[in-house]
């Protein structure tokens, strides 16, 4: 597997990965990663997938196994390296707290935290934050460090005193250590004065760091307490270190450290390079897959199934062939060793045993050849490769004559395919071409060659076998007409085969312009009918507010309209109500203006002559009222619905039976109301005959229990401005209809 893997490039895949480790585990997990079984590599693909949702914050995990290395051998730990290890403990148990309430892949490896809180706690008790020991670290320690700061403040208050007494004597007004004793600067000729121990002199010689007698004694206690201070602060950290390396959950914790710092450098190994989970099945189908170590690649689809076991890949030299071979061969490695794959999507087997015969690789020991190399190789695979292999192999047949290469690569193929095994082969040999054309279980493919630039473009064509182009190439660069048409006619079988290519290629190219052509037709129709779709639905959207728009009009206008006629009521109570009257008409004839009534139904006029067959007469329009019309038929005057009517021709009319009155009766419909709003009406239209000079008022109230008919009569006999009033005629209405002569009609009628 290790040559595969090499011969592959995977190395190069796991450099990749391990630059984006962010501590020394993840980056030796990522160099030493590997195929795993496939229950664990998929394991990996949802930690990879979580780790891209949800990143997180990583231990200083270096430091951590650094200082539990060293604490194993017995080695006595500084303050700061306890600390950098306990800090590290402590974020990974704050790591477990943040991931395990996720209930997923990462939360699963979390739990592999372990509990380091006893160490941590005495960690704390012992180290301040820099390190340091603490007084509280042992009481051996408090009881040494209580006596050694008053003995140091005793030293130096003598030492200032010593100074202050005699100031011609010393250099300047300050206390050093020398020898880890504490002394004073005199100046040279002066220590006479300051009788002591001469222990330093500075370099110029012209001051002297004496150590008085009388500190001598304090001095020596001093430097005895610093000893065994010393030696507790020893004896604390040799704890600590023994504490560390007894802690057994510490190599849980740095595996875990180590395997969620390498999945998160997979999941930005994913990111950068654009890579896709993948997915296992029973076949190989890579959609838009590229070789994740090309800069720029060129993305191809293919798939290789029960149908199509093998691609036979064919065409130009440096065409992007084993390119392509390494691109499935690295898709299969990555998803088995629980990387994303360079793919848009992918599905894959899990073979095996992956097997690659790519490149010139030479034994020099066993004296082989590149073809007998070759050769080797493909022994390996034809007697142990299965059918749940992966077999790849660049330039079946080269190295060799290529008639035997050509009869040699065929048997091979032939018992690749008869074992069932899937893989992918390139070629230049065109017999091979021939044999794959057609038959069961392989499938031609080639590499695209812009002869028009002469380069290739890497993209793959499935179905069609590739060319060599060698003719078409020395066309292109004006090789003498003449030698080239002897170097057709010199072609052996093979070479005719080239030129049918080259026909069926020419012929692919037009069809595939042509399907081109209507793609983009069909793109641009497309576009054109979402356009439409979208003009179509803001159109909706905007006659939808519009409406909306209309009615929050509407119903601000009704709101306005009731508020005046509330207004005028009251008005009409308080002022007078010939003048809420005219305020109420001149209200009335406003809002008539803004809501036009609908048109009259065809035919049908004021003034024309109609028949009412429900009566079996003849009137005339008065007034269209909608859907209503009001009819004059004979004395009487009708609210008639205007589709029941028939308009008579004009000169079918007779002539008028009776003269146009000359003064209208008002007629008010006040059927379905309660008392209160028929009295309400009865008011409002009297006041409005009397302004516009009518002299009847017809009340229609309909007959029914009669309480409606006695409550109007009530108060029409109240009223100073009616006459009289009595019941209709029978054939007008009778007890239903209520006729009210007006005061001062008789007068004008006199």
């Amino acid at each position: 597997m290790r040559g595969v893997l090499e011969v592959l490039e995977f190395p190069r895949v796991l450099a990749l990965l391990a630059e984006r480790a962010k501590t020394p585990l993840g980056r030796e997990l990522a160099l030493a990663l590997a195929p795993l079984p496939r229950e664990e590599a998929e394991r990996r693909h949802a930690l990879t997938g979580e780790a891209l949702s949800y990143p997180y914050a990583l231990p200083e995990a270096g430091a951590l196994r650094e200082a539990y290395r060293r604490a194993l051998t017995g080695a006595r730990l500084s303050g700061p390296e306890l600390l950098r290890a306990a800090k590290a403990l402590e974020e990974a148990m704050a790591l477990k707290g943040e991931l395990l309430p996720l209930r997923n892949a990462l939360s699963g490896v979390a739990e592999g935290i372990a509990d380091h809180t006893p160490f941590l706690e005495r960690v704390r008790k012992a180290l301040d934050e820099e390190g340091a020991v603490k007084d509280e670290a042992s009481p051996r320690l408090a009881q040494i460090r209580k006596e050694l700061r008053p003995l140091r403040q005793q030293i130096l208050d003598r030492l200032y005193a010593l100074m202050d007494r005699n100031r011609e004597a010393f250099q300047d007004r300050f206390v050093t250590l020398r020898r880890d004793r504490y002394c004073v600067p005199v100046r040279a000729g002066m220590a006479k004065k300051v009788p002591g121990i001469l222990l330093d002199t500075s370099e110029s010689g012209a001051t002297l760091f004496i150590e008085p007698f009388s500190v001598v004694k304090l001095n020596n206690r001093l430097q005895a307490l610093r000893l065994e201070e010393e030696e507790e602060v020893n004896r604390v950290l040799r704890d600590l270190s023994e504490r560390l390396a007894k802690d057994e959950g510490v190599p849980g914790t740095l595996e875990v450290l180590g395997l969620l710092d390498l999945v998160q450098a997979q999941a930005a190994l994913a990111r950068d390079l654009s890579l896709s989970r993948p997915a296992f099945g029973e076949r190989y189908e890579l959609f838009r897959a590229f070789h994740p170590l090309i800069p720029n690649p060129v993305r191809n689809s293919f798939a290789l199934d029960e149908k199509n076991r093998i691609l036979l890949i064919s065409g130009p030299n440096m065409g992007g062939k084993t390119a392509l071979l390494k691109t499935l061969g690295l898709a299969v490695l990555m998803a088995q060793s629980g990387l994303f794959v360079a793919a848009e999507k992918a599905l894959l087997a899990w073979p095996d045993r992956v097997f690659a015969d790519i490149g010139d690789e030479q034994s020099l020991q066993e004296n082989l050849s590149t073809f007998a190399g070759h050769l080797r190789r493909l022994k390996e695979m034809l007697e142990e490769a299965t059918k749940g292999s992966l077999v790849l192999i660049d330039e079946l047949g080269s190295g060799t004559d290529p008639e035997e290469g050509a009869a040699l690569s065929q048997a091979i193929l032939e018992a690749l395919l008869e074992k069932g095994i899937k893989g992918m082969v390139t070629t230049h040999l065109s017999p091979l071409k021939a044999f794959a054309q057609g038959r069961e279980g392989i499938q031609n493919a080639s590499m695209r060659f812009d002869l028009e630039a002469l380069r290739p473009t890497y993209e793959l064509v499935l179905g069609v076998p590739g060319r060599s182009y060698a003719l078409s190439i020395a066309r292109r660069l004006a090789l003498p007409e003449g030698v080239l048409r002897r170097a057709e006619a010199l072609l052996p079988e093979g070479g005719r085969l080239e030129a049918l290519l080259e026909r069926l290629e020419a012929e692919r190219l037009e069809l595939q312009a042509e399907r081109e052509r209507l793609l983009r037709e069909l793109a641009e129709a497309e576009r054109l009918k979402k356009a439409l779709a979208e003009r179509e639905a803001r159109f909706e959207e905007e006659r939808a507010e519009r409406l909306r728009a209309l009615e929050e009009e509407v119903r601000a206008e009704l709101k306005k309209v009731e508020a005046e006629l509330k207004a005028l009521k009251e008005k009409a109570k308080t002022e007078g109500k010939r003048d809420a009257l005219r305020e109420l008409m001149a209200l009335k004839e406003r809002y008539a203006k803004k809501a036009p009534p609908p048109p009259p139904p065809p035919g049908l006029a004021p003034g024309t002559l109609v028949e009412v067959p429900s009566l079996g007469k003849r009137g005339r329009v008065v007034e269209l009222r909608g859907e209503e019309a009001l009819v004059q038929v004979g004395p009487l005057k009708m609210s008639l619905k205007a589709g029941e009517l028939k308009p008579l021709p004009q000169e079918a009319l007779p002539k008028p039976l009776l003269a146009k009155p000359s003064r209208e009766v008002k007629e008010v419909d006040l059927r379905g109301l309660t008392v209160e709003e028929a009295l309400l009406e009865v008011d409002q239209a009297l006041e409005e005959a009397r302004a516009l000079g009518l002299s009847t008022l017809r009340l229609l109230h309909g007959k029914g229990t009669g309480a409606l008919r006695q409550a109007i009569r009530e108060a029409l006999r109240r009223d100073k401005r009616v006459e009289s009033f009595a019941d209709a005629p029978p054939h007008e209405g009778g007890h239903g209809v209520t006729v009210v002569l007006l005061r001062g009609s008789a007068s004008e009628k006199g």
